[in-house]
């Protein structure tokens, strides 16, 4: 029982949706009943390590550990098990392939998420999402919630794969969504951007 939790809380359950668009992944152990969320991070990322970890701490099974050596080290947490990440699991993953599920709404805090862990901005000011990983299909989807939230976007060819391209003029209502919602150690993926007053 010590590794199982309850039902989600919208906070967890939207930082959580943010987290699976960009670097997290959910797992289950053959045996187990349910699936849990491994966080897995740069160990230049540990305050955004951190910041997850105590959103999410009634969920985890421990604290982040250092991981790995020389130039490569990664930083990471595990949840326990939860009958709503096996959910997330069912819905997110196709023969163990990452893909973007037509049930998930997009908040302004999943967003802001999502761009932590997966977003990038370009010397000329350009902001992208880098969703390679995942298929066309599942891009225009994502384009669609991106649109419900007032934000216009196209998909961008980044050398051999696609990639999400916030367009120059909804750059601006992105930021305002997504800053208040950005921890100190990330607000450099949005410094020099314009913001919406």
């Amino acid at each position: 029982m010590g590794n199982t939790v309850g039902s989600l809380k919208q906070r967890q359950k939207s930082i959580i949706i943010g987290s699976l668009l960009g670097d997290a992944y959910l797992r289950k152990i053959e045996g187990r009943k349910d699936a849990f969320l491994e966080f897995n991070h740069s160990y230049k990322a540990k305050e955004y390590v951190d910041w997850k970890y105590e959103e999410l701490k009634p969920l985890s099974a421990g604290k982040p550990q250092k991981r790995g050596y020389s130039g490569r080290i990664a930083y990471r947490f595990y949840t326990k098990q939860n009958p709503e990440l096996t959910k997330l699991l069912e819905e997110f993953y196709d023969d163990g392939r990452k893909t973007i599920p037509h049930s998930i709404e997009l908040d302004e805090l999943s967003l802001a998420v999502w761009f932590m862990d997966d977003g990038s901005k370009t010397q000329k000011g350009d902001v992208y999402l880098n969703t390679q990983q995942f298929s066309m299909k599942d891009q225009r989807f994502l384009l669609h919630l991106l649109r419900k939230l007032g934000i216009r976007a196209r998909l961008n060819k980044d050398k051999k794969y696609y990639r999400i391209r916030i367009l120059k003029e909804s750059i601006p209502k992105f930021v305002s969504i997504i800053e208040p919602y950005m921890i100190n150690s990330m607000k450099y993926k949005i410094s020099s951007l314009p913001m919406t007053p």
